[in-house]
């Protein structure tokens, strides 16, 4: 379909929707009308009898000599005169008048609540808000704007409105399961579509319209221009097909949401139907309703080692030398010893940041985190988007970030808030629990998509600095924070570099056909093992088993049902990436629940993703394609250099030498 014709269409789809809310308005005079009155009447009486109760008391307060009093004797003791007096006398009618006052206050605060500030602060209030028979009305009156995707051409249109067989105007979504956790329905949590047509009404006004009969006005919707790429969203959705996972796709440079996709989705027509809404919200399995990119937590496994890697950058402790052990690090005594993913020890023996990244040594960030110590781990996480807390009761409280997004107003910022990830920091935990964190498992485990993005998104930033995520195309870029320097960024892209293009790097063999097309990329490999529920084959419900808890006696106190998790752990995949390595525009995460090693399934995901980001232009290609090394060749042939890692350690380099050696390979053979 061409511009113009489309064009046409969209303005004969205006005429007719604009002739049907005039209609709709008409009916809609007549239910809204008693409602309307009675709203009214509650206000001017509520004004009046404050009034009232205003008067009076300042009648009473100009009134205080009773009769008695008047004609008491002169020399009464002040005590016996005091009693005589109104004020004694009427008491008791004084703290009724102030108790009823207090009470009509908090009745008319708990209306002004609920009418003004619980769509903005109550979660609960958003997600039932779908069933107000009034927002419903409102939101179907109002015609809302299309939404284009990131090349703003109509035929690249996310949503938009048809003109059904029947002649009724419908909303339309081409991208229906690829886009619904985005787009969100009138039903459950907000998304896009609520958020960025929501209706901003007054209350009083709106209900003295109704009464008078004249029209409620509503100010016309523009086109919204996202930053999703929607071939890129598609191929997302390709790759992780009959899985359950997310990928999240950044432009570090901006903050620019290119693809955000989520598995298992849902058919945004089909939850339309209650009854299909209601099987969507039962199946606990699958959870087709919830955004995995935002809204589930995991174990980061591996891929958090490059917070660990940032922090120990931003505390010039980079350059620190720790051995691999054959029998594995004992954290303190007693504690289990730490071991690689072999049971052992990938090197075993002394090696440097640059050769642990790259062979993914559990042994040598384990040590970096102790040695660090919970306080710079801390900063450095803040620093990146992540809460850090010294109860670890607090680590699951899933509190929202809406802080975190760069957006044009607050409701899309709330639609699109991920969960906190948090990780534990108190300055008095166990060094075991410290060197579980520094590999991305014990009190680490509550990362979101989003936020491994976000980490993997800072070290991309040229300048260092983390960018807060947009899908609003017109906005302009927005810092989170300045994570880093961007001396201390190139320095960690070249050591990501070793992981997709070393040696040894562990998502190497992966990004072979990605390096030999000419693109030079860095990542991180991740696996990790979660504790998860056994479902009901039959109902797709978790399986519980009832609990008794008992006093010290042995007598029952409470009953209880238990969740029944599954004997063997889930391992998930994750793989972190970034392309080009010399001016990075894309920040790349992928989580596969049951997927195994990162390099098993989340690396082939994102070797996808690069080379279609490639060929939709996302990305420019610069420089040669640089060749492999081969065993024991200390230099790469002529031509773009390839990442080498440190076989035996040196001498600590000063800040200085650090920062003004930025420009060369920091990791070339030494």
């Amino acid at each position: 379909m061409s511009r113009l014709a489309v064009t046409v269409h969209r303005f004969s789809l205006v005429t007719v929707y604009g002739s049907r809310f005039t209609a709709f308005m008409f009916l809609a005079d007549i239910p809204e009308k008693q409602p309307a009155l009675l709203s009214l009447i509650y206000t001017a009486g509520f004004a009046l009898l404050a009034l009232l109760l205003l008067v009076s008391l300042l009648f009473a307060r100009a009134r205080r000599r009773s009769a008695l009093e008047a004609v008491a004797p002169a020399d009464l003791p002040p005590e016996v005169r005091q009693r005589l007096g109104a004020t004694s006398t009427n008491r008791g009618l004084q703290a009724l008048r102030l108790g009823f006052i207090l009470l009509a206050l908090a009745v008319f605060g708990f209306h002004v609540y609920w009418a003004e500030y619980a769509a903005a602060t109550n979660d609960r209030f958003q997600e039932l808000s779908y069933k107000d028979l009034r927002n419903r009305r409102l939101s179907e009156s109002t015609l809302r704007g299309w939404i284009l995707d990131r090349t703003g051409s109509l035929d690249h249109a996310l949503a938009l409105y048809r003109r059904a067989p029947n002649g009724q105007i419908v909303r339309d979504y081409p991208l229906d399961t690829e886009m619904a956790q985005l787009l969100g329905s009138d039903r459950g949590d907000p998304g896009l579509e609520r958020a960025l047509f929501g209706i901003q009404s007054e209350a009083a006004p709106e209900a003295l319209d109704v009464v008078e009969g004249r029209d409620i006005k509503q100010p016309a919707n523009l086109d919204v221009r996202l930053t999703i790429d929607s071939e890129l969203q598609k191929e997302a959705v390709a790759q992780l097909r009959d899985r359950h996972g997310a990928a999240v796709v950044l432009n570090p440079q901006t903050g620019e949401v290119l693809a955000m996709y989520s598995n298992p989705s849902y058919s945004l027509k089909a939850a339309q139907d209650e009854e299909a809404w209601i099987r969507l919200e039962a199946n606990k399995r699958d959870n087709p309703l919830v955004n995995r990119a935002l809204g589930a937590y995991y174990v980061p496994g591996s891929t958090f080692k490059t917070v660990v890697m940032t922090a120990a950058f931003l505390n010039g402790m980079q350059d620190s030398v720790f051995s691999g052990y054959p029998g594995g690090y004992e954290a303190e005594p007693g504690a289990k010893p730490i071991t690689d993913d072999n049971g052992s020890c990938e090197v075993c023996g002394p090696m440097h940041i640059d050769m642990a990244l790259m062979i993914s040594s559990n042994q040598y960030f384990a040590q970096m985190a102790v040695k660090l110590g919970p306080e710079r781990l801390a900063a450095t996480a803040k620093l990146l988007g992540i809460g850090t807390y010294d109860n670890p009761n607090d680590l699951l409280r899933g509190r929202k970030r809406p802080d975190i997004w760069n957006a044009s107003n607050d409701a899309v910022k709330r639609a699109l808030a991920p969960r906190e990830s948090t990780i534990l920091a108190n300055p008095k935990m166990r060094r075991y629990d410290l060197a579980l964190e520094g590999f991305g498992q014990g009190y680490a485990g509550q990362q979101t998509p989003l936020q491994m993005a976000m980490v993997v998104s800072a070290i991309g930033n040229l300048q260092g600095q983390l960018m807060k995520p947009k899908v609003e195309y017109d906005l302009p870029p927005a810092v989170f924070s300045q994570v880093m320097t961007p001396q201390i960024a190139a320095e960690e892209r070249q050591l990501m570099g070793l992981v997709t293009m070393g040696p040894r790097g562990t998502g190497a063999s992966v990004f072979a056909p990605v390096t030999a097309q000419g693109i030079t990329s860095g990542g991180k490999t991740g696996t990790a093992q979660k504790e998860v529920p056994e479902y009901d084959p039959k109902t797709g419900e978790p399986k519980t088993v009832k609990k008794v808890e008992r006093d010290r006696r042995g007598n029952p106190i409470r009953e209880y049902e238990e969740v029944v998790l599954s004997p063997e752990k889930r391992i998930d995949s994750w793989f972190l990436c970034i392309a080009p390595l010399d001016r990075p525009q894309l920040a790349i995460a992928v989580i596969i629940e049951g997927g195994g090693y990162g390099a098993r399934a989340a690396a082939p995901v994102a070797a996808a993703l690069v080379l279609k980001a490639r060929d939709l232009g996302l990305l420019t290609v610069t420089g040669q394609a640089p060749q492999q090394p081969q065993p024991g060749q200390q230099q790469p042939p002529q031509g773009q250099q390839t990442p080498q890692p440190r076989a035996t350690p040196r001498p600590r380099a000063t800040p200085a030498a650090r920062h003004n050696g930025a420009a060369k390979n920091a990791n070339a053979a030494q």
